[in-house]
């Protein structure tokens, strides 16, 4: 294996067990040649439950110059790698005449722009999800069309929010009108799925030995990393060599968040893999989308912080109450305070997951710039219920589409839709509508 020669779909392999190659210097030519004319464009959607207190999260001026709003301080060091979009709205997820169940229409339509049918049965019906389109056209390069995270994992059928099936508050990919794509909560799971040779797992004999003597997926492919190393130039051995470093720490992590757990979780008896500790979990699924982005295993992935309506409690925040009892505060100060603690910590992490996507470098551009990440809520005040001037960030440059670093406000009722076609538009992907959609945004 020469450095001319490396194709974008090698792997080290080992016992069983492959892992998927960051891009390097010596893979460029190769895949971004007459099949790949352009670098790829990542796009990951992260979503909240319950909204936001508006009041701590929207800027009042806007352009380039507003001030942070209390709420996104944790994204201070950021403030050119994102923008603020107010104004946009989910009128799908409004009743229209069918009563309550806001909580489920709003992560069912997040990403569909459609209306949920009101059922609590087996004949559940939304619309395709943004995400599934672009799968659909990514995934003919990668390994997985798309990924599916979160923290929660709910349940699938059963009543969950006014006579709305629990479908509906617990997933945000359709993969069509009546076909959810349930996500998958368990980062040690996630971990084996990307770090094998394509298969659901690996083979039953290389787990049971990797797993019985304690070796890292790594050390199964030790032999092939050296031989890559010896024939690639010193900034791709680097690379390298800080990927796989990343792989074990992440590997470790995993196993120690699932056998430690902290002091608030202790009574919860958690599936192996799962962290005791909430912040851990999301900042572990971060660093495996990062991770899938990063080898090109993945172009599209939904990150669900929590199901909708959930009632979560932070007591590590000193804040014992749930979630969604907090985001009804009545206009109580001392809630209002409780729930901006809430929406701060859940920023905080937005901004690590950002942070890590800009640390990977590719060429000339970091992970990030060659993103489009979508961060919100189908919620916007909690305490209304209401689904317009919904708290939405756009992170990442998508290549050139998107000018950061802006507050961007649109009139009140633009469709949330319009932003999802236009970041079609700018991976390549031309679609004259989606869901309620009524044009393009300029970004």
């Amino acid at each position: 294996m020469t450095s001319s020669n490396i194709s974008r779909r090698t792997v080290l392999k080992g016992l069983g067990t492959a892992i998927a190659l960051p891009m390097l210097d010596a893979m460029a030519r190769r895949a971004f040649g007459a099949e790949q004319p352009k670098k790829p464009i990542r796009m990951a959607f992260l979503y909240v439950p319950n909204g936001k207190h508006m009041p701590d999260w929207l800027p009042t001026r806007e352009g380039t110059g507003y001030e942070m709003p209390r709420t996104l301080k944790p994204l201070t060091g950021l403030k050119d790698d994102f923008c603020v979009l107010s104004g946009l709205t989910h009128q799908k997820a409004d009743a229209n005449g069918d009563g309550g169940g806001d909580h489920a229409r709003a992560l069912t339509t997040f990403l569909t722009g459609t209306q949920a049918r009101k059922t609590d049965g087996a004949d559940i019906r939304a619309g395709v999800s943004v995400d599934q389109i672009a799968a659909q056209h990514f995934g003919k390069f990668t390994r997985f069309a798309s990924l599916e995270v979160g923290a929660d994992a709910g349940a699938q059928s059963g009543n969950c929010d006014s006579g709305y099936s629990c479908a509906y508050s617990s997933n945000i990919a359709w993969r069509n009108e009546n076909q959810p794509v349930p996500k998958e909560v368990d980062p040690k799971l996630i971990f084996d799925r990307l770090f094998t040779s394509g298969r659901p797992g690996e083979s039953a004999e290389a787990r049971a030995r990797r797993e019985k003597y304690n070796k890292s997926i790594l050390d199964m492919v030790r032999d092939d990393a050296r031989k890559l190393q010896q024939n690639v130039g010193g900034a791709d051995r680097r690379k390298l060599d800080e990927y796989l470093t990343a792989i074990r720490e992440l590997e470790v992590r995993i196993d120690k968040a699932a056998q430690t757990p902290d002091d608030q979780t202790l009574a919860a008896k958690r599936p192996q893999g799962i962290p005791a500790s909430y912040e851990e979990h999301l900042r572990i699924m971060g660093d495996l989308v990062v991770l899938a982005f990063q080898t090109d295993t993945t172009r599209v992935s939904t990150f669900v912080f929590a199901n909708e309506g959930s009632n979560r409690s932070y007591p590590f925040l000193d804040v014992p109450e749930g979630h969604h009892d907090l985001s009804h505060h009545e206009s109580k100060a001392e809630k209002q305070a409780k729930l901006q603690k809430i929406n701060e910590f859940h920023v905080t992490q937005l901004a690590y997951f950002l942070e890590r996507l800009k640390s990977v470098r590719e060429g000339d551009e970091s992970l990030l710039d060659r993103s489009l990440v979508v961060y919100g809520s189908g919620i916007g005040d909690g305490n209304a219920h209401n689904h317009n001037n919904l708290p939405i960030i756009l992170a990442g440059k998508g290549g050139g589409l998107v000018q950061p670093g802006r507050h961007v406000a649109f009139e009140d009722g633009t469709p949330l839709t319009n932003l999802y076609v236009s970041m079609l538009d700018g991976a390549g992907i031309h679609l004259e509508q989606l869901g309620d959609s009524t044009g393009r945004l300029t970004l």
